[in-house]
Order: C-alpha cells, then sequence, then structure tokens
C-alpha cells in the first residue's frame, strides 16, 4: 500500500529555512547522521509547519512554527517537545522527540525534531486503495474513539504529567481564554458574535468532569495508520496544544471538525477527514460510543459541542487576521475570514436547538 503513504511535496516558498544550518545542528545532536539531508514539505501547515527531512540512512520530520505566529501558546515548540517527551512512557502513540532547538539563529524559531513514523495519514477521503468497506471503516472509527480514551486514562499523578497543564477549573479558563482570543483576532467587517460568547459564559458547567491529559486537536489527519493493516493506529501527532483538561472538551473540539454525510453543503466544504464516508459514525454515535468506553456521562453535550465550534472559529480567524495583515501570502487563508463567520452561525444553529 505504498501509494497511500503520506507524501511530501516540494518546500513553499515562503516556508523554507536554511537546510544547512539545520543539518550542522542535527548533526551535532542526533549521532548516526550521514550524508546531506532532502527537504521536503507535509501537506496543511494552516498551523504549525511540517517538513521531511531524508538522509541517505535515516528519516526525520521537523516541527516549527509559521511566520508572523503570535499565540505562542499554539506553537510553543519546545513545550510541545517537552510534552511529547513526558507523556511517551505513558501512551506509546507518542513519536519520540530527538533535538529540541532552543537556538532562534539556527533558523529564526524555536524547532524539534522527531523520529518519522512511515504510514497512513487520512486527509479528505478514503484512498481507494486501502478497500475498507463500510463495516472496516465503523472499525477504524471505533478504533480513533478508543485512542482517545485511553489518553484520557493516562495516569494524571505523576510528576512528569502534572506540569503540562493547571487542571482543576479548565473549562473556566478556556472560556474566558478563547474569548479575549476572539475578540483580539478581529478585523474590519468581522461578526462580533457576542451573542455566543455570552451564551458559553453562562452555560458553561461550574466544574469539570474530570482532569484528564487531553490532546486537543484530537482529528484523523492527526493519526497515522498501519500501512500493512489500516484499521490500527500507530501514531497521534500535533500535541502542540495537549495540556491537563476536561475530557469533554477535548471531544467536543474533536467533533468541531466531524463533517457527517448529511451535513449542509457549506460545511460539507470544510471537510478536511473522511468523516463522511460510508460506515462513518455520526457526531452522535460518537458521543455514545466515547460515553460508553470511557465510562462518562455524555447529557446535556450542546455546551461542548458549541464550544469546540467555536474555538475552532477563533483558530480559523486567527489564520485569517495573518492573512489580512500581510504575514503570509497563502491564498488559500483568504476565504478564512467568511469561514469564521459561517462557524459563528454554526454555532447560533446548535444553540438554538439547545435545551441548555
Amino acid at each position: 500500500m505504498s501509494g497511500t503513504l503520506d507524501q511530501a511535496r516540494a518546500v513553499r516558498d515562503e516556508d523554507a529555512f536554511d537546510v544547512v544550518r539545520v543539518d550542522a545542528y542535527l548533526k551535532q545532536h542526533i549521532e548516526g547522521l550521514q550524508g546531506a539531508s532532502t527537504v521536503t514539505q507535509f501537506p496543511g501547515g494552516a498551523s504549525n509547519l511540517t517538513y521531511l527531512l531524508a538522509y541517505p540512512n535515516r528519516e526525520l520530520v521537523l516541527r516549527r512554527p509559521p511566520r508572523g505566529a503570535k499565540a505562542k501558546s499554539a506553537h510553543d515548540m519546545l513545550r510541545e517537545a517537552q510534552v511529547m517527551t513526558a507523556l511517551k512512557p505513558h501512551y506509546p502513540f507518542v513519536p519520540t522527540i530527538l533535538a529540541a532547538c532552543e537556538d532562534e539563529t539556527v533558523i529564526g524559531q524555536h524547532f524539534y525534531v522527531m523520529e518519522r513514523l512511515r504510514g497512513i495519514i487520512l486527509r479528505r477521503d478514503l484512498p481507494a486503495d486501502l478497500g475498507l468497506d463500510s463495516d472496516s471503516v465503523r472499525a477504524l472509527c471505533h478504533s480513533f474513539v478508543d485512542r482517545l480514551v485511553e489518553l484520557h486514562q493516562v495516569d494524571t499523578s505523576s510528576a512528569d504529567i502534572q506540569h503540562i497543564g493547571k487542571g482543576e477549573g479548565y473549562i473556566a479558563r478556556q472560556v474566558s481564554g478563547w474569548s479575549d482570543r476572539w475578540r483580539q483576532a478581529a478585523v474590519e467587517g468581522t461578526d462580533p458574535c457576542e451573542d455566543v460568547v455570552a451564551w458559553l459564559s453562562e452555560r458553561q458547567p461550574m466544574h469539570d468532569n474530570a482532569t484528564c491529559v487531553i490532546h486537543n486537536d484530537y482529528r484523523f489527519d492527526n493519526v497515522v495508520l498501519d500501512p500493512e493493516q489500516p484499521l490500527r493506529i500507530i501514531g497521534v501527532l500535533d500535541w502542540e496544544m495537549a495540556t491537563l483538561g476536561d475530557p469533554l472538551m477535548d471531544l467536543g473540539g474533536s467533533l468541531a471538525y466531524w463533517v457527517q454525510a448529511d451535513d449542509d453543503a457549506t460545511f460539507q466544504s470544510f471537510r478536511r477527514q473522511p468523516s463522511n464516508a460510508p460506515g462513518m459514525l455520526t457526531r452522535r454515535e460518537v458521543i455514545d460510543y466515547y460515553g460508553c468506553r470511557a465510562g462518562r456521562s455524555v447529557d446535556n453535550f450542546d455546551f461542548y459541542e458549541v464550544f469546540g465550534v467555536f474555538r475552532l472559529m477563533v483558530i480559523i480567524q486567527q489564520i485569517y487576521r495573518r492573512f489580512a495583515l500581510g504575514q503570509t501570502t497563502q491564498p488559500q487563508f483568504a476565504g478564512f475570514g467568511q469561514a469564521a463567520h459561517y462557524m459563528g452561525e454554526r454555532c447560533r444553529r446548535i444553540i438554538a436547538r439547545s435545551v441548555l
């Protein structure tokens, strides 16, 4: 199934870095690297950027922030590397960190390098050559949710885990923090969505459901499938927003990206993962399956669903603000202002049918 392996492409001009300096740094910190590296870039990259460094004897993956990034909490490469290192002994799906560079003179920013997990990453559509029928797709979907449940079961009492987040009071901090980020990301013509912000503030639960390790960006395009057994997940990527927090907030954030087969055409156009494929669970089925596997009540999930969409709206708006300010020239970001507006309307539709 080599044709379905995630493929890197030529590096975009605005995302290029000094390959010679990086090579010199890595050979000082990673034993056994030989020869020169060929550098390519993985697709995506609306948030942090990911590159394949192919040496004659080894493949590495480099992660760095985009130029112009200001939201340090979402682009802190050193923190992400520290979180991954702490989690690896407790959650085997985390890739191994090989080097974390604090010297900004190398490429102008902090970055880290990890092992490459060779596997399949699902993007917008299921690759036809996987040959998955609807029953297999459903089994894959169950496996996807199971890995999230297992993450939420990691023991948070150990010292190496406790330092990755503040824990109790997570919901309140998130509502306040993302509301502030939303206001800061606004540009001329942005819908202020103060009604959505007020609803979240008024309807937020008084207490967290639990304090767990949460990923905060758990999607199909952040998991790696075994190329020989594609129903088997061998890795989970993109840990920059991982912390200690409420597990239902993590699930709600994941479902904000879950476009199912009967969603409207506009939401379908945003789809980045094959969550609409025959056999995939609906959002409601994901919620119920998670609740059953995790042993948690998922009643009155509306708050978590609205917050997940709201947080995604803020992320989209932050990216659009970078585009509007000329900090990135990627043409795909030109429509992100309209996308954020749609997410605000989506929040309002969920609120309108909510019983909270």
